[in-house]
């Protein structure tokens, strides 16, 4: 398996190239955010482990940029900061898992085993259907690059439909894991789906006869 170290600590990527390739791993390094970006970009790596803190462009701005170019490997984001912002922040731009230094090497090599089962498929962090898009981090909505205001619930709703835009989502379904109140009555389904077409569109979100809502966004 290739892994791309991207840190400014020489000492610690000595270590880690020591380590890993021990554990079997192919290791490359590089020393700064644009060059880790570019070595991502262009090599056929299984996982990334890139620092938050690095010269150049930030461990954020290296993520941001591959999600964007539709880069899908693996991130496992090392850093000092520890605070619940900081690893929600990594976690909103793409990465996939975040380690805080000091870390254990064995608990390093675990995660990094774990991301390399996953399948690599696209995970943006910014949700698409046509004109429609959805930032989950921000809750900030566009249709034609337009602002629109949803509450709390309707940008639940509208998130579950994106996550799943590939297939008819159900009445029951959008209870269970946008309403999750428990015995509620279907029609508020219907009442949320009316919402949203009258922010976005009426064809915002298409209902499928019998089988329940398709996102529109054309």
């Amino acid at each position: 398996m290739r892994v791309l170290v991207v840190d400014d600590e020489v000492g610690l990527v000595h270590a880690l190239r020591r380590g890993l390739t021990a554990e079997g791993f192919a290791v490359d390094a590089a020393h700064d955010g644009a060059t880790g970006l570019a070595m991502a970009v262009d090599g056929a790596y299984d996982v990334l482990v890139v620092d938050v803190m690095l010269p150049r462009r930030n461990g954020y701005e290296v993520v941001t940029a591959l999600r964007a170019q539709d880069v899908w490997t693996p991130v496992l984001m090392l850093s000092a900061k520890d605070g619940e912002h900081d690893v929600a922040d990594g976690l909103d731009v793409g990465a996939d898992d975040y380690l805080t230094k000091p870390f254990s090497f064995v608990v390093l090599v675990a995660r990094l085993r774990a991301l390399v089962r996953r399948p690599v498929a696209p995970r943006p962090a910014v949700l698409q259907a046509g004109a429609l898009t959805l930032d989950p981090a921000s809750r900030e909505v566009t249709r034609d690059g337009r602002p629109v205001g949803l509450t709390v619930r309707e940008t639940a709703l509208l998130e579950y439909l994106l996550r799943h835009a590939d297939r008819v989502v159900g009445k029951i379904e959008l209870l269970d894991h946008v309403f999750d109140t428990g015995g509620e009555d279907p029609n508020v389904v219907e009442v949320y789906v009316g919402y949203l077409r009258r922010k976005l569109g009426r064809d915002a979100v298409t209902t499928v006869r019998g089988a329940g809502y398709r996102v529109g966004g054309a």
